[in-house]
C-alpha cells in the first residue's frame, strides 16, 4: 500500500506536465492527468512541434473529461443530462442526451448480444449493492459484509436489457423499468479510450500510445519505427515480476480485466468487483483476463465478458469476432493463449 501511494504521489506531480524528446525528425511528448474514469490517463505521442503537442493534449483531455461525465452515474453536471439524469428518470420519463451516449448504448447492446449476456449494463441495481458494501468494507474493513442474496436476486429482477429504450431519432433514452438501472463500468472507459484514440488520429498524430487507466491504445509504430511495447499486469501482487508478459503494439488495443484491480474483503476472502451476471457473485474462473484488438471498447467489453466465464466458454464467444486474441491467467497461475497472441 505504501508503494502504491508513493508511486501516486509522484505520478501527481507529473501529471499536468508535458514532457518532450527529441526523436529523429519529431519529438516526442508525454502527458498525463488524474479524476477521470477514477484513474490516471497517461499519453505518449510523437507530433512535429510544441503546439500541435498543446493542441493534442488540450483535445485529448477535453474529450476524455465529456466522456466521464455523461458516462458518470454517480453524479450531476450543470447543463449536462448524462447516464445519472437517464436512472433517475427511469419509469418516468424518456431523456434527451448527447450523441455519445446514444453511441454507447447501442455499443452496449450489441455488446450484450455477441456475449450472450455475459455484458449487461443494465445490471446497475445489482451492481449498486455490491458498489455499497465494498465502499463500506474498504472504509471500514473490521465490519466489512456482503450484500443480502435476496436483496441482490430481488435487484436481479430488474436488468432485463430491453427495458433500455433508445430512440435515434428524438435523441433520447429511457428505461421502462422504473427499478432498473444502468450500470456502464464493463464499457464506458474503453468505448471513451477509441473515441480518443480516433480524435488523436484526425489531428494528424501518426505514432502515440494512449493509457486510460490500463485500457491501452496504440496508433501506428514508436517514433524509431519499432512496435509499442506493453506489460500485462501480474494479477500477484506481490510477486517479484510486475508484468507476467509482453505485447508488441502497432494498431492495436490492449485492456485487462483483473480480480486485482478493486476489491475488499470479507471474513478474510477476496471479493473483487467483476460480478456473474449469473451467480450475482464475484466471478471466480480467472485471475485476469487480457483482450489484443484494433477496437479498445470491444477489447474492455470483452476483457469483462470473458473473466466471469469458463475459458472453454471464453473460447467460443471469442468466435463471433474477427481478430481478437485473448490471455487468461487461471487461479492456479497457468498462462492460457489464444494462438495469435504473441508475447516477448
Amino acid at each position: 500500500m505504501k508503494k502504491a501511494i508513493a508511486v501516486c504521489l509522484m505520478l501527481l506531480i507529473v501529471a499536468t506536465v508535458l514532457f518532450v524528446q527529441r526523436t529523429e525528425d519529431v519529438k516526442r511528448y508525454q502527458t498525463g492527468f488524474f479524476d477521470l474514469f477514477d484513474t490516471y490517463t497517461e499519453l505518449t505521442f510523437y507530433a512535429e512541434d510544441a503546439d500541435m503537442a498543446a493542441a493534442v493534449a488540450a483535445a485529448v483531455k477535453e474529450e476524455l473529461t465529456v466522456c466521464h461525465q455523461l458516462y458518470d452515474i454517480y453524479h450531476e453536471y450543470e447543463g449536462m443530462n448524462n447516464l445519472k439524469t437517464i436512472n433517475d428518470n427511469a419509469g418516468i420519463a424518456p431523456v434527451e442526451v448527447d450523441r455519445r451516449i446514444i453511441e454507447l448504448l447501442l455499443f452496449s447492446k450489441e455488446m450484450y448480444q455477441k456475449t450472450g449476456g455475459q455484458v449487461n449494463i443494465a445490471m446497475g441495481s445489482v451492481l449498486a449493492l455490491w458498489h455499497d458494501k465494498r465502499t463500506e468494507g474498504i472504509e471500514d474493513p473490521d465490519n466489512a459484509s456482503l450484500p443480502d442474496m435476496d436483496a441482490l436476486l430481488a435487484a436481479a429482477q430488474h436488468m432485463d436489457i430491453e427495458n433500455l429504450m433508445i430512440d435515434e431519432q428524438a435523441m433520447t433514452v429511457y428505461l421502462a423499468d422504473p427499478e432498473m438501472r444502468l450500470d456502464v463500468g464493463a464499457v464506458a472507459k474503453g468505448f471513451a479510450t477509441e473515441r480518443t484514440a480516433a480524435l488523436i488520429a484526425a489531428l494528424g498524430v501518426e505514432s502515440a500510445l494512449l493509457s486510460v487507466g490500463g485500457n491501452v491504445r496504440a496508433i501506428g509504430l514508436r517514433g524509431d519505427g519499432t512496435p509499442w511495447q506493453v506489460g500485462v499486469q501480474n494479477p500477484d501482487l506481490d510477486a517479484q515480476e510486475s508484468n507476467v508478459a509482453t505485447v508488441a503494439l502497432e494498431n492495436c488495443s490492449m485492456v485487462t480485466s483483473g480480480s486485482y484491480q478493486r476489491y475488499y474483503v470479507v471474513d478474510g476472502i477476496v471479493y473483487h468487483h467483476i460480478i456473474d451476471p449469473v451467480t450475482l457473485m464475484p466471478a471466480g474462473y480467472s485471475q485476469s483476463v487480457t483482450i489484443l484488438t484494433e477496437d479498445s471498447g470491444i477489447a474492455d467489453a470483452l476483457s469483462t465478458a470473458l473473466f466471469t466465464v469458463h475459458i472453454e466458454q471464453g473460447k467460443e464467444i471469442l468466435k463471433g469476432f474477427d481478430d481478437v486474441q485473448a490471455l487468461w491467467i487461471t487461479q492456479d497461475g497457468e498462462m492460457v493463449r489464444t494462438d495469435g497472441f504473441v508475447v516477448e
